[in-house]
């Protein structure tokens, strides 16, 4: 073998074992971040007795000691197991109005042309600085005067009409982004506008509008500040449901923790399910 020859062997050995390196170290920081949720898991599985006499660990090495009965109890907590259920009827339509208006306006903003639409653009961009907080007062005497204070209504807007800057500003950039040539070539086989929208736009959209419809579901479900605020006290969703389970008797860690890992499994089963989508919609993209 000549001196080229192990070099170049010398080289790939040594790109080989950097590359496991880097996967090992990959593989070890994802478990150190998954860890916490590990810890909630297993702590949803162990009686308050168990939990008392030591932490999650424990179940490691005496895994006879992981029960059900705190799930059972759970759902048998109609204030859980309604809050999961309002928590739902809030997410989901916040989600589809946001995901509907914001390519709707998308579209507009990037295709149609009508006076004022770079400046009406400016407006809803600006909108994105606003804080949520600096609404919270207002919104709550607008929706007081007019029967929308405490109902699932109210929150279903509130969270909509903070969604929407965004939404349009995201989708509105990816539509822009379209090849003209391609819409002008349905206008000639005589599309219209809302045709062009649902048969052209909408399929090449779908990786921005799979994405932003992650981001605003996980959003909608984590938040608790609006919730607090608009929600109906009597039937919250299940971020004030676990807050008031702590408030009241501190110590139900065996509600607590199976209720919380319900609250956290859900997006994710969302987050996954559109993944998918959302990477054969980018797999399309890059093949055309």
């Amino acid at each position: 073998m000549s001196a080229s020859d192990r070099a170049g062997s010398g080289r790939r050995a040594a790109g080989v074992l950097a590359a496991g390196a880097v996967r090992v170290f990959l593989v070890l920081a994802g478990l150190f971040w998954l860890m916490p949720t590990l810890g909630l898991l297993i702590s949803s599985f162990l009686s308050p007795t168990d939990l008392n006499k030591g932490g999650w660990w424990q179940a490691l090495t005496a895994p006879a000691r992981l029960t059900a009965d705190n799930y059972e109890r759970l759902l048998a907590n109609d204030t859980i197991t309604g809050s999961l259920l309002n928590t739902v009827a809030i997410a989901v339509p916040a989600t589809l109005l946001v995901l509907i208006l914001g390519a709707f306006a998308g579209y507009a903003f990037a295709w149609l042309e009508f006076p004022g639409r770079d400046w009406l653009f400016l407006v809803v961009v600006g909108l994105l600085v606003v804080p949520v907080q600096v609404a919270l007062i207002p919104v709550s005497e607008l929706f007081g005067s007019i029967g929308l204070f405490e109902t699932t209504a109210g929150v279903v807007l509130f969270h909509a009409a903070f969604g929407l800057p965004f939404a349009v500003f995201l989708l509105r950039n990816f539509f822009a982004e379209i090849p003209r040539e391609l819409l002008e070539a349905a206008r000639l086989d005589g599309a219209g506008e809302l045709r062009l929208f649902a048969r052209v736009v909408l399929p090449l959209g779908g990786p921005a509008i799979a994405s932003l419809g992650i981001f605003q579901f996980l959003w909608v479900w984590n938040d608790m500040l609006v919730a607090l605020v608009f929600a109906d006290s009597a039937n919250p969703p299940v971020t004030v449901a676990l807050q008031q389970q702590v408030r009241q008797f501190g110590n139900n860690i065996d509600v607590l923790a199976p209720g919380a890992f319900l609250s956290m499994v859900i997006p994710l089963v969302v987050f996954f399910a559109f993944q998918r989508q959302f990477v054969s919609g980018v797999m399309a993209g890059a093949i055309k």
